[in-house]
């Protein structure tokens, strides 16, 4: 089956996976213009420029955005045609890769991913439900943001933020180094959450409003999530001990902490969450609770 050429715009994470996979965008670039497609390929020295001249190659129309790295360069993609009507594309190289595991496209051999979007392409973008999160500036004003996964907003954020506050190391042992020193004083932080015309308030260790499977490189925090239901997955976790804790954490890599009666899942469309911590999503930080978010169904096409 011949492909028809699309004007397909690559964005490339330089520092995907700290570094340790540089040449993928060349190789991504290479296979899909040697499928005969019109390439606009967008390379820059830091996450800023490229969310820049993403805006503006987008402005321009394209047949499709190709994000080549892990998460955030998906939250990157996400926030320049949510609603569009451009379909993102994604070929993982990151360290945590969640929405691409969610979609099938294969994590962990960018060779294999490359050639899953080339097939991909010869078909239809598939819809694609996103949370969009609002909240109010420090000028008073308000902030909107889509997202593909979740909004973090416990410990896991907690340690997103030690450790992007942190200088040293660099590569993923900081991510492990910042886990250790927030588990060392880990305690609940008090939630009032609302979902829907739901509202609980109590003190909570994690809190996580999910439109996928998992966060952190595989962590299964909501491993009955479906992106195309219009309905985050909320995942509640009561107090525990520092032992307690460490032995429901393995569980949930295989998404198995489900039956532990310390977690409780919620679903619902539309949730605000109000607590003393800063709020992420895909991975990338957004700003301090109170915030507002709401499922979005259909909002982004994707090619997967």
């Amino acid at each position: 089956m011949t492909t028809a050429t699309k004007r397909l715009i690559v964005a490339v994470n330089p520092s995907a996976s700290f570094g340790r996979r540089r040449g993928v965008g060349d190789d991504v670039v290479a296979s899909l213009r040697e499928a005969g497609h019109d390439i606009v390929e967008l390379v820059e020295p830091d996450y800023a420029s490229l969310v820049t001249a993403t805006r503006r190659e987008v402005d321009k129309g394209a047949d499709a955005l190709v994000v080549v790295g892990g998460d955030g360069m998906v939250h990157l993609g996400v926030n320049r045609v949510a609603e569009t009507g451009i379909p993102l594309a994604i070929v993982p190289s990151g360290t945590g890769n969640d929405t691409a595991r969610l979609l099938g496209i294969p994590h962990e051999d960018p060779a294999a991913a490359t050639d899953h979007l080339l097939k991909a392409l010869e078909g239809e973008a598939r819809p694609f439900d996103l949370g969009r999160a609002r909240w109010v500036t420090r000028g008073g004003g308000t902030e909107t943001r889509w997202f593909a996964g979740a909004i973090s907003a416990g410990f896991d954020a907690l340690v997103n933020e030690r450790a992007n506050k942190m200088r040293r190391p660099k590569g993923a042992s900081r991510y492990t180094i910042a886990l250790v020193r927030e588990l060392a004083k880990l305690k609940p932080l008090h939630y009032r959450v609302t979902l829907d015309d739901q509202t609980i308030e109590g003190d909570y260790l994690l809190v996580c409003a999910s439109n996928g499977v998992s966060i952190g490189g595989g962590m299964k925090v909501t491993p009955n999530a479906l992106q195309d239901d219009a309905l985050f997955d909320v995942l509640l976790v009561t107090p525990l001990s520092r032992i307690g804790f460490l032995r429901i954490f393995p569980r949930v890599f295989r998404g198995e902490h489900l039956s532990d009666p310390h977690v409780t899942i919620l679903r619902g469309r539309r949730i605000r969450i109000e607590a003393p911590v800063v709020a992420y999503a895909d991975g990338e930080r957004l700003a301090p609770l109170p915030m507002d978010a709401e499922i979005v169904p259909g909002a982004l096409r994707v090619y997967a």
